[in-house]
């Protein structure tokens, strides 16, 4: 019997990532999700800016998780991160980085997986009034994906509106802001807030199915769960001469626990790589 079958784990969350997170872990491994009632994550930081992030995204997620695993008092912890910004290899296209953490006091292992995915509404706009942006509204799915509404001169306690899925919402708050910001300029935002933005939603949940796939394959030397992919090899031959490419030729499998390795060949079956990539055929 797998080690997490019927297993309580607590989610730290207070932006509806349940939604997105319980199915996948009940329907892989039979593990029941908690969220904590008393929770504040927003003190680790705010995507409006209200509050800096001051550590990094990995050290987030462990506090996050352990803020909850010791509110519930249990052994079994789970935190979620994003990021958003032009993505990294298009950068006229954005993208959202997700990162789900699983902590296991008992068996001392952190399991981490990712998630980039260009599936995002996330943008901004600087504007001075509503009818500056009917287009920017259309384009990142308003009124079913919220808004934040700020000064454009900086951050002023009591004058950031996150949360905005109406119309005359967002007209009183431009109009607010603008009074208060030193250039008259209002700053528009997608609220990424989990809870706020339905697209996001979506890519948590791929996310959390992945993470529980991940925990339910044991280490074939020592049985603890989390075995899956820890590195890569570069180095897929080129087609047209054989030269090795940057591509990746196989994947490192891991232990979370134990030291155990094994290299695999890639998962989706590419055994060679186009001369687009090769240094030699297109230098």
């Amino acid at each position: 019997m797998h080690p997490y079958m019927g297993k309580k784990a607590v989610l730290s969350t207070m932006h509806g990532k349940q939604q997105a997170i319980v199915q996948p872990f009940k329907n892989f491994l039979n593990v029941s999700i908690q969220v904590p009632n008393k929770i504040n994550t927003d003190v680790l930081g705010t995507f409006s800016g209200e509050i800096e992030r001051e550590l990094t995204p990995i050290e987030t997620l462990r506090k996050k998780a352990r803020m909850g695993m010791e509110e519930l008092g249990l052994p079994l912890g789970i935190a979620s991160e994003g990021s958003f910004g032009p993505h990294r290899y298009l950068p006229w296209v954005a993208e959202d980085h997700e990162i789900l953490l699983w902590i296991d006091e008992e068996q001392g292992i952190e399991v981490i997986e990712h998630e980039v995915s260009v599936e995002t509404n996330f943008d901004t706009k600087i504007i001075s009034s509503f009818n500056d942006f009917n287009d920017f509204l259309d384009k990142v799915h308003f009124p079913s994906h919220a808004l934040v509404v700020r000064p454009n001169s900086g951050i002023i306690p009591g004058f950031t509106f996150k949360g905005l899925k109406r119309a005359f919402e967002v007209k009183e708050a431009i109009a607010i802001c603008s009074s208060a910001s030193a250039d008259g300029l209002v700053h528009v935002e997608t609220d990424m807030r989990a809870h706020m933005n339905p697209t996001r939603m979506k890519v948590i949940n791929k996310l959390a199915e992945k993470l529980a796939v991940r925990l339910l394959k044991l280490c074939p030397d020592c049985s603890c769960p989390g075995w899956g992919v820890i590195d890569v090899v570069r180095g897929l031959p080129c087609e047209a001469c054989g030269l090795k490419t940057k591509q990746i030729a196989q994947e490192v499998y891991g232990c979370p626990s134990c030291n155990f390795k094994k290299e695999e060949p890639r998962q989706d079956g590419v055994k060679t790589s186009s001369p687009t990539y090769c240094d030699w055929c297109n230098p």
